[in-house]
């Protein structure tokens, strides 16, 4: 490895990096502000906890099932093409979404859910093709480079697109901001399709799709460090998540309306954004499995903290930390899954951490939805972070493995 791969700016110099880094921040810009703009137009209209949950499972569902399939098919065909036509189908989800959006009733929700649904399915097939298609246009050496580089761009735009997209609503309404979204969308298409199309992976010859799926989760529940960073971030983000619920928290509990709430939801990507800049010059990768437990106790904590705060700027600081905890965790579980999976099922690999963090975000927020209508949401939020704190102590003694992974070039050996 040379001095040059060690420079912060290293995977930058690469033009199809920049592309696919410019196809993925246009991409979560645009998503993110879907997310803010329909999870507060859902409240507007219901005043429901349990409908904030649903519109989590709706986009989970179909997401998590085809997860798997989606790994196949990524392991077996052009990656490449299958971003391109995910991000097609984006394009029209937000112009569909503008178009129900003229008829504000309560009648418009199910359609809403609907578009989410259609959503979802073209995420089955997007998530493990965007990871697997990264790793063929990222040179290994630099993975981690490249691992906090598309961290702090994703963070970026998970910072401007909450906050955009809530001034937008103020101003123009639901409408215009899901044809702005849609025009986004169309740009993350454009980047992505300047990349030029990498080799399709070797494929086992007479191999069935039962057995090729059999093959990757084997792999991945045969591998203590990935099972050991998956089931943690699951259970931590499942339980411990209180996104789902910031509209409640910004319209009833603090009482900042929309602009607060695309705050609110950006200030976990700022503070995850600020650590991956940091950890472009000193990246998290000695004693990784140490720093990732810690990360994941912080992030409990911080959500605590949120739960109880009726103070709109602590309830801010409280989930800028949950995002910068959040940042050293995904840097290196982002650097796991590209480490320690081979190309020839990279896809199927990635499906099952898809399918984790799916259902650790989706089926979280429905999980938030339900229990919130049960006990209510300041003890569904605290609850929440006791149990992430469990979790940790639990992997911390069953992943011995994991609690001390280091990532030092000099100790890992490379595959």
């Amino acid at each position: 490895m040379t001095d040059t791969n060690h420079h912060p700016l290293a995977s930058l110099r690469l033009p199809e990096v920049k592309l696919f880094l410019g196809s993925i921040s246009l991409f979560t810009l645009a998503s993110r502000a879907v997310a803010v703009v329909i999870g507060f137009q859902i409240y507007q209209l219901t005043k429901s906890p349990l409908a904030l949950g649903w519109l989590g499972l709706v986009e989970a569902i179909p997401a998590i099932s085809l997860s798997l399939l989606g790994g196949y098919v990524a392991d077996r065909t052009d990656r490449r093409l299958i971003l391109l036509l995910a991000r097609i189908v984006s394009v029209i989800c937000a112009l569909l979404l503008a178009i129900i959006s003229r008829d504000a009733d309560a009648a418009s929700v199910l359609a809403l859910y609907g578009v989410i649904f259609l959503a979802g399915i073209a995420r089955g097939f997007a998530d493990p093709a965007t990871t697997a298609f990264e790793a063929q246009v990222v040179p290994r050496e630099l993975t981690v480079n490249a691992a906090s580089w598309i961290g702090s761009t994703w963070l970026s735009c998970s910072v401007i697109g909450p906050v955009l997209a809530g001034f937008s609503y103020e101003l123009f309404g639901p409408i215009i901001t899901y044809m702005i979204i849609a025009f986004v969308f169309g740009l993350s298409w454009f980047c992505m399709l300047f990349i030029k199309p990498k080799p399709t992976p070797t494929i086992t010859r007479g191999e069935s799709i039962f057995t090729s799926i059999a093959v990757g989760l084997k792999f991945v529940f045969g591998e203590q460090i990935l099972i050991g960073s998956m089931a943690l971030d699951l259970f931590a983000v499942l339980f411990g998540g209180a996104m789902a619920l910031l509209p409640i928290f910004a319209t009833d509990i603090l009482h900042v309306g929309a602009k607060g709430l695309g705050i609110l939801n950006a200030a976990p990507a700022i503070g995850a954004l600020v650590i991956m800049l940091v950890s472009t010059h000193h990246p998290p990768i000695r004693r990784a499995g140490r720093n990732l437990l810690i990360c994941v106790a912080g992030f409990g904590i911080s959500i605590i903290i949120f739960a109880f705060s009726k103070n709109f700027w602590l309830s801010f600081v409280a989930l800028l930390f949950s995002g910068i905890f959040d940042g050293v965790s995904m840097i290196i579980r982002r650097s796991l899954v590209r480490l320690f999976s081979p190309d020839h099922m990279r896809g199927r690999v990635a499906s099952v951490s898809w399918i984790f963090i799916g259902a650790s975000n989706e089926i979280g927020a429905f999980e938030s939805g339900f229990v919130a209508h049960l006990i209510g949401t300041i003890p569904c939020v605290w609850v929440g972070g006791v149990i992430t704190l469990l979790v940790v102590s639990a992997t911390t003694i069953l992943a011995p493995k994991l609690r001390q992974l280091t990532l030092d070039p000099h100790k890992f050996p490379l595959r």
